[in-house]
């Protein structure tokens, strides 16, 4: 099954920042979404950074708990993040953890795609129950 809508994200640096000898920096950050479309709800999670003293070279991990309604069936989920990115070569998995689900989502699994188009942030959600 397929799911489609757009999201607001709102991101805060937390306790825990460190700068390396070498140039990189590593961080963590709250994140706080709200989910618009055929999941309408909203999550909460942490993310761990890592800058690299190369301009454009990145990489990040994530947890995410999504609460809310999806086509319909209410209950909640956790989105696992994987994220690098090295000039225009960026890479993004975003997995539905196995056994997250609860309520009506209690057997989700499935990945999500992020996009940015136009300054709004778009997902796509490719899961089954």
């Amino acid at each position: 099954m397929k799911a489609k809508g757009t999201f607001e994200v709102e991101m805060q640096p937390l306790d825990y920042s460190q700068k390396s000898k070498d140039g990189a920096q590593l961080g963590r950050m709250s994140i706080n979404k709200k989910f618009q479309g055929e999941l309408s709800g909203h999550s909460q999670g942490e993310m761990l950074s890592a800058m690299t003293a190369v301009k454009g070279s990145a990489g990040y991990v994530a947890i995410e708990q999504v609460s809310g309604t999806l086509q319909g069936k209410s209950g909640s989920f956790i989105l696992q993040h994987f994220g690098t990115m090295a000039g225009t070569d960026n890479r993004l998995i975003l997995e539905i953890v196995p056994n997250s689900g609860s309520g009506e989502l209690e057997k989700i699994s499935g990945t999500m795609e992020l996009l940015i188009k136009d300054g709004n942030h778009h997902y796509h959600l490719d899961y089954q129950l």
